[in-house]
């Protein structure tokens, strides 16, 4: 690494440490770059992101296993292993064990409240490492997965970077904050700032470019719709959810860049 990229991630570490801590972080966990800290991760160590998030997200991961597996068997693609960075609870491994049973999954945390979830639900497929994999040097898998990571870290273009030689292929989770009724209107920007601490926002075409501006080969990429599949959902999106249903099978990149309440799901290499 060069001199200036080391300083570089350095003052993106001072600058992560002088922010005050979201409320909560779902799938961030504290990444960090070889030994530097990618994100204001103190409260991941000290207990306080999962005393606002008892579960850490796992009723979710059922849905997110869903998406995965969706792309990758669409692109015929059957894992031998595969690792997760920021598994939290471990929810999505242990979901994804069941649609391919013959691979060996490792799950990667540096949170000590998280990793006390996840380690024992091991099994013989499955193990969690208190760890950072971004630090491990000879780790080398199929697949690896970064579900809703990097929109929180701060220098995120360098945290892309870090984990590429670790799989042969990268799942990417996105949140696409960026539509036109979330600029309209202004507030579900600042609150997705304040409520989850995303500190980078994207619509589809930003976050394929920063994956290719990283390096990354996309191979294949689709939407996947949180805000209309869930059925947990608050007023405000239960009232968007048959507009954005309906516009969505019209013309689904409209869809998306009007309404919002999409991610995107990303293969690349």
């Amino acid at each position: 690494m060069s001199e200036v990229l080391s300083e570089s991630l350095s003052k993106g570490s001072d600058r992560g440490r002088n922010q005050p801590a979201a409320a909560g972080i779902p799938g961030a966990s504290g990444v960090r770059i070889a030994g530097k800290n990618r994100a204001a991760d103190g409260i991941y160590r000290d207990g306080a992101y999962l005393s606002n998030n008892p579960t850490w997200h796992a009723e979710d991961s059922a849905w997110k296993s869903r998406q995965i597996e969706n792309i990758l068997r669409k692109n015929t693609i059957v894992p031998r292993t595969v690792a997760e960075i920021g598994c939290g609870a471990g929810e999505i491994l242990i979901q994804l064990q069941k649609a391919f049973p013959d691979a060996q999954y490792s799950g990667y945390e540096i949170s000590p409240q998280a990793f006390s979830l996840c380690r024992g639900r091991e099994n013989s497929g499955i193990r969690f490492y208190l760890k950072d994999l971004s630090a491990e040097q000879s780790a080398h898998f199929d697949i690896l997965l970064v579900v809703d990571v990097f929109e929180h870290v701060d220098d995120y273009l360098g945290f892309i970077r870090s984990v590429k030689e670790k799989a042969d292929f990268k799942v990417f989770h996105i949140p696409l904050d960026l539509s036109v009724q979330a600029l309209l209107r202004g507030a579900p920007i600042l609150r997705r700032r304040e409520t989850v601490g995303h500190l980078h926002y994207f619509f589809k075409e930003t976050a394929l470019a920063t994956l290719q501006y990283c390096g990354y080969e996309v191979i294949d990429f689709l939407y996947t719709a949180a805000a209309v599949d869930k059925p947990d959902l608050s007023f405000g999106p239960k009232l968007l959810k048959l507009p954005r249903k309906i516009l969505f099978k019209m013309n689904a990149d409209i869809a998306v860049r009007v309404l919002g309440g999409y991610s995107l799901l990303v293969l690349a290499r």
